[in-house]
């Protein structure tokens, strides 16, 4: 029987969607743009009805492509969002999107203003994951997998002026997340990503809390959720480029361990970019492995059998009833022809493993 083969969170949006991506911004993130983020009264909400027929059309087609290209578990292609994370912030009590803080992120990669917690997180009454997920499912038969960023990741992408103790703020976020994850799984979605790409950039606080948030995160989800839990090692600020900093490659190691102990039952990790020592694999002695199988910031497509003789390499250190093929991370960057075309091969290589 053929691997499976899944996305890990972003598609590319189509140019009538109202809500621009992080990266479409021609300056990227600088000192002066801010445009990680966007003020609170520019977001379209479902209350206007023009904006949310387009987000919905442009979940239809982010689904049907993927399933068109073979996927077996799509996401939503996350349409709605600004970016992964902030789009989850605006729903929880705490934030402040309209007095922003100035903030260099992710080993200093970037800087930009960033939303600000001024108050204590909580969720907020009403749900919105599962209206999202409702819609996207209606457009696909095969199961579709919804994303939400992690509490480290939220940590380390705001500025905190309430918390004196981070290990506060990660499990009352961590709380937070969880209500909208049951609520999730009570719509019925059987796969629930938590993104945490901040765990290989800063593993001892993965270590100390983070993967303890990571558990509580799914605290009373119910046996039928596949918990899956994303961990990249950098996101580049444009197509092609080849100097962005990662996040070290011993990080992968020094995770493992913690990771498959932990009640995650799939873990995606980035191989496509940059190879691993494949060796790595091993450590997951239960934990299905997602394997970035096609990178998710190079214009250049990996042939198919490129990408089979990468997965058997693969196969040779795990299960393959624990493998699943995958881009690295998410293909907003890409645009739609090359996704697909990436795609297409990704999933032609997993049929043949």
């Amino acid at each position: 029987m053929a691997i499976l083969s899944t996305c890990i969170g972003s598609y590319p949006k189509p140019d009538y969607v109202p809500m621009r991506d992080w990266f479409q911004i021609q300056d990227g993130l600088t000192e002066t743009s801010g445009n990680v983020t966007r003020g609170a009264n520019e977001v379209a909400t479902r209350e206007d009805d023009e904006s949310e027929a387009l987000y919905v059309r442009a979940t239809k087609q982010a689904i049907e492509d993927q399933v068109n290209c073979g996927v077996s578990i799509p996401t939503d292609g996350e349409q709605r969002r600004e970016n992964y994370i902030h789009y989850h912030c605006r729903h929880l009590h705490g934030f402040d999107f309209h007095n922003l803080t100035k903030r260099t992120l992710r080993d200093g990669a970037y800087t930009a203003e960033l939303p600000t917690i001024r108050s204590r997180i909580s969720a907020k009454d009403e749900n919105f994951l599962d209206s999202d997920f409702k819609i996207a499912q209606s457009f696909t038969t095969h199961p579709v997998k919804i994303t939400i960023p992690g509490p480290t990741t939220i940590m380390d992408t705001c500025a905190n002026e309430y918390y004196k103790d981070e290990r506060q703020l990660a499990f009352d976020l961590a709380d937070a997340l969880n209500h909208e994850i049951r609520t999730l799984a009570a719509a019925g979605c059987t796969f629930i990503q938590v993104d945490e790409p901040l765990f290989a950039r800063n593993v001892e606080r993965a270590l100390d809390y983070g993967v303890e948030c990571l558990d509580r995160c799914f605290d009373g989800v119910d046996n039928q959720v596949t918990r899956v839990m994303h961990m990249c090692c950098g996101y580049p600020g444009h197509l092609d480029d080849k100097e962005y900093h990662k996040a070290d490659r011993s990080s992968y190691f020094r995770l493992a361990g913690a990771i498959d102990a932990s009640t995650i039952d799939q873990v995606s990790l980035e191989d496509a970019h940059r190879y691993n020592d494949l060796t790595l694999l091993e450590k997951f002695t239960r934990t299905t492995v997602i394997f970035g199988s096609v990178a998710i910031a190079q214009s250049k497509v990996e042939s198919v059998e490129d990408i089979v003789k990468r997965l058997n390499s693969a196969a040779n250190h795990i299960d393959k009833d624990r493998l699943i093929a995958a881009p690295d991370c998410g293909l907003a960057m890409l645009g739609r022809d090359l996704a697909m075309t990436k795609l297409t091969n990704l999933c032609e290589a997993a049929s043949q493993i």
